[in-house]
């Protein structure tokens, strides 16, 4: 829609309802990891109560996620300041609780048969605000603001690499994982902040034995050849693999044209960054990142409801209007303080985010006649509760043909 004619109300127009009721999840996974951590993830699904909401479930590991991130955010909102040792390990802690929890929904919108397209919405919805968090705190934990450029790439190589997944799944109707994924990911960057806290944030200052480069460089040299994996294995499912028409993408769309809106983002973080006369990015990391990472979510929900109700992506929203005054303001010479500009684009675009994913979750939740965080009646238990092959893994780490996994889920 054109950025002028936002709406409130009716985000989802009566076909787009239409097609997401007729939508079914597809995913498939080949992770090292999920097969051993299925036996913890059903014995934690067969402890929790019945009566407890898949969504509720997702929502309060992300709540943890978020607030344990903030506490060490805190302490070193530059990246460059040590944090105490015991924020790391509360961020390690809560990573680990939202990947528990984000790992169980989709299970227990089986067990209780409450599935729904909502489920997959709402975990990826989840997941897109998530991972700002995590390559954040990942970033402070190393003290990587020592170095912007590197904590520059990290955190939007993260935040891109998140988006290309949905597109890819946009373009060819199924969300793949391979060998090493998000969950690998995820229990690295718990690894990451355990040795802060167990060493102090300083270790990653040393020196390698028989290398001339501070230990921190390790594990984001290995984090750079997994991000250029994962980016040609989705570039070459993009270009190749479109589900629709003459080889477009689900909405028979071209299967380029996603790369509009995530240009659109990252483009004008990169020319803010560089070209700040106050250096806002080296001076507020942490605020710049949050800021942009929110716009960045907001796209990538909206591709998100595109796949899944097999529609047009939309290029331009109001979320990009932060970057727009930052990008405008430098042009002019910043005849207004960039921070002030910063805060009001973190503040916009978070609450841009927050009401456009209430105002679909609560269009969602009327058509299909469902509640966001309750079970309005007693559930019947279903008999499945685990996964039995490779494929089905999948569904329950990320989308299932109901809930599923936080990687991507629908219940």
């Amino acid at each position: 829609m054109p950025l002028l004619a936002y709406k409130e109300r009716h985000i989802l127009s009566p076909q787009q309802l239409r097609k997401l009721t007729e939508h079914k999840y597809s995913c498939f996974s080949a992770s090292l990891l999920d097969p051993l951590l299925q036996p913890w993830w059903n014995w934690l699904v067969a402890q929790t109560p019945l009566w407890l909401a898949p969504n509720l479930i997702t929502i309060v590991g992300l709540i943890l996620n978020i607030v344990t991130t903030l506490i060490l955010i805190c302490y070193s909102p530059n990246g460059i300041d040590p944090p105490p040792r015991w924020t790391c390990f509360l961020c390690a802690l809560g990573l680990f609780v939202y990947q528990s929890l984000d790992s169980i929904d989709g299970k227990q919108a089986r067990r209780t048969n409450t599935s729904s397209p909502l489920g997959e919405l709402f975990d990826h919805g989840c997941d897109s605000i998530s991972t700002i968090f995590v390559a954040l705190s990942a970033c402070i934990s190393c003290q990587l603001g020592h170095y912007p450029n590197w904590l520059f790439f990290q955190c939007f190589c993260a935040i891109a690499l998140f988006y290309c997944a949905h597109w890819q799944t946009y373009v060819s109707g199924t969300m793949r994982f391979g060998r090493i994924d998000v969950t690998e990911a995820q229990f690295s960057i718990i690894a990451i902040h355990l040795v802060s806290a167990a060493l102090g944030p300083e270790v990653w200052l040393t020196k390698m034995p028989y290398l001339e480069c501070e230990t921190r460089y390790l594990p984001f040299y290995i984090a750079s050849g997994v991000d250029l994996s994962l980016a040609l294995r989705y570039a070459k499912s993009i270009l190749n693999e479109g589900c629709g028409k003459n080889g477009s993408s689900v909405a028979g769309t071209s299967v380029l044209s996603p790369s509009i809106p995530l240009t659109l983002v990252v483009l004008p973080a990169l020319m803010i960054a560089q070209k700040s006369p106050d250096n806002i990015f080296t001076e507020h990391a942490s605020v710049f990142i949050l800021a942009f990472g929110m716009v960045a979510a907001k796209i990538t929900n909206k591709l998100v409801i595109a796949h899944m109700t097999k529609a047009e992506m939309e290029y331009l929203d109001w979320s990009l209007l932060g970057p727009g005054l930052l990008f405008l303001n430098q042009y002019f010479n910043c005849i207004v303080p960039e921070i002030w500009l910063l805060w009001f684009t973190l503040a916009w675009s978070t609450q841009d985010l927050l009401r456009y994913c209430a105002q679909v979750c609560l269009e969602i939740c009327h058509h299909l006649r469902i509640e966001l965080f309750r079970i309005p009646y007693s559930p019947k238990v279903s008999n499945t509760i685990s996964v039995g092959s490779q494929s089905n893994f999948g569904a329950d780490k990320n989308g299932g043909t109901s809930h599923r996994k936080s990687k991507s889920k629908a219940h």
